[in-house]
């Protein structure tokens, strides 16, 4: 029987799955979240996917500093096949979780026989799970793989935390922070704060993050425009990714125009690439807002 070499290659994903080869994996296929994330690591993918929220091309909102020019899309959703995937012959495939183990953004048939023929890893970054856990879980993943957070990135996001944290400390932090994603002309969806890692993150460093009604629905509460007016946001965190509905579909109804002349709106990324770097670019940003440097 051959034994395993010196150099053989493991990892527990959050399923409790163990994915194991004989040599460390250099030619990975990642959901675009998962690329981005192990990009800003040091690691070059050699083909991404999106979700059944994204079409055929990579939604650039989500993209974080990957190059799209450079990185193969191989499709989104019930368009990316078995084939699609093998053809860039991978050696492990990143992928994201929920919850539940389900494998998100793969139709779960694909997600059955691509294990069979490849190593397949899934981070959880659902409900329950910390920024900072989330972040270290791809930290993990990457030292396995050879690559790590860079030293300038883990010191500007102790610097961007601390820099939050204290100007929330002061009146200028007592600003009302809503997230929201559009959903067309008479909807939008307003984040449930605590089931968003990123949003919770904000919150635990002190951001008053505004809290929408009670109700059916576990991460968004869907409601209408006037909803979004009546919560009186200080700072809007809009969707950017593609699937939310253009500014075009709302931009007419006085509500939103109320809300827009009010508040101070950034574009926001509910699938920020989990690194030092992104999270730090997060929180200065908000912390900008905040101070009202624009």
């Amino acid at each position: 029987m051959n034994q395993p070499s010196a150099q053989s290659w493991e990892f527990t994903d959050d399923r409790g799955h163990l994915a194991a080869s004989l040599d460390t994996p250099a030619r990975i296929v990642a959901y675009i979240q998962a690329g981005a994330s192990l990009w800003d690591l040091g690691t070059r993918p050699v083909g991404i996917f999106g979700s059944y929220h994204d079409g055929d091309s990579p939604d650039r909102a989500k993209s974080g500093a990957l190059p799209l020019d450079e990185v193969p899309y191989l499709g989104a959703g019930a368009g990316l096949g078995l084939d699609d995937v093998l053809a860039v012959r991978p050696d492990l495939v990143v992928a994201l979780t929920y919850g539940g183990g389900q494998v998100y953004g793969i139709e779960p048939d694909t997600a059955k026989h691509l294990e069979e023929h490849v190593p397949v890893v899934v981070i959880d970054v659902g409900q329950g799970r910390t920024l900072a856990g989330v972040r270290e879980r791809f930290a993990e993943l990457g030292r396995s793989l050879g690559t790590a957070e860079s030293p300038d990135a883990l010191a500007a996001l102790t610097r961007a935390e601390s820099g939050l944290a204290e100007l929330t400390a002061s009146a200028q932090g007592a600003a009302r922070v809503l997230a929201l994603s559009p959903g067309g002309p008479d909807s939008v969806h307003l984040a449930r704060p605590a089931k968003w890692p990123d949003l919770s993150a904000l919150t635990g460093l002190g951001v008053h993050t505004v809290e929408p009604p009670e109700g059916p629905g576990a991460n968004w509460h869907t409601g209408t425009w006037a909803d979004a007016a009546e919560l009186a946001p200080d700072v809007v965190l809009l969707d950017a990714r593609a699937n939310a509905a253009p500014s075009g579909q709302y931009a007419g109804d006085a509500h939103w125009a109320a809300v827009a002349e009010r508040a101070v709106v950034l574009p926001w990324n509910p699938e920020t690439p989990a690194s030092a770097a992104a999270h730090a670019a997060f929180f200065e940003r908000l912390t900008r807002a905040l101070r009202g440097d624009g």
